[in-house]
């Protein structure tokens, strides 16, 4: 399986796009290239990329409109949560506000230095690690709580039963194969709640060591 994270590249200049592909697949990244927004959504639905980096000034579709394309329009709506850097020559902190305001995870200004780029790059996608690290842990904790109040409700139903049983002198046994079938359930349901405990620590675990590396690499 190929676990290389997939960053195109999105830029009218031809230049830029070699340069990029030739140090970023130098780093074991996998690059993907466009020359204009409508390429970039094009291949952003065929290769479902990691990153989106792109220049602000492109013909066809500048990379303002590619980014409130993918952040809003519907029917990319799938492809919404994918990070995106925009670069830009212009130096205008309006532009900037604008950018990050339609939802850039960075803006970088023209001319860059790419130390400074890849280790922007890094932290991008780091930040989304942490975020599917975090809604994957989310995940999980719902399903242990809707695992909890089938168990409870399972609970009270095995209690009722056996309220039903102590008002009869005798127990008819219909009433008894009730209640082993929920004893049953109840046992099934215990179990797998206990399995998914297990896997939600485990999970707290590699989250907070996620957590610690970001915190050593930003210094906070």
């Amino acid at each position: 399986m190929d676990d290389k994270k997939r960053i195109l590249i999105v830029d009218d200049e031809q230049i830029n796009l070699e340069f990029f592909d030739v140090m970023l697949s130098k780093l074991g990244f996998r690059v993907e290239k466009a020359e204009n927004g409508m390429e970039a959504l094009d291949a952003i639905r065929k290769e479902r990329p990691d990153l989106v980096i792109l220049d602000n000034v492109m013909p066809k579709l500048s990379g303002w409109e590619l980014t409130r394309i993918l952040k809003t329009s519907p029917e990319y709506s799938d492809y919404a949560d994918i990070p995106i850097i925009m670069f830009s020559a212009m130096d205008d902190v309006k532009d900037k506000v604008d950018g990050l305001e339609l939802g850039a995870d960075d803006y970088i200004t023209k001319p860059f230095n790419f130390s400074e780029v890849l280790a922007r790059i890094r932290a991008v996608l780091r930040t989304r690690e942490l975020i599917r690290q975090i809604e994957s842990r989310e995940g999980r904790l719902r399903i242990a709580e809707e695992m909890a109040g089938a168990a409870v409700q399972v609970s009270s139903e095995i209690r009722a039963l056996l309220d039903a049983l102590c008002s009869v002198e005798e127990t008819p046994r219909e009433e008894t194969r009730k209640i082993a079938a929920k004893l049953d359930e109840w046992q099934r349901r215990v179990e797998n709640w206990k399995a998914e405990a297990e896997r939600i620590k485990t999970g707290e675990t590699a989250l907070a060591a996620i957590k610690k590396k970001v915190r050593e690499h930003t210094g906070s």
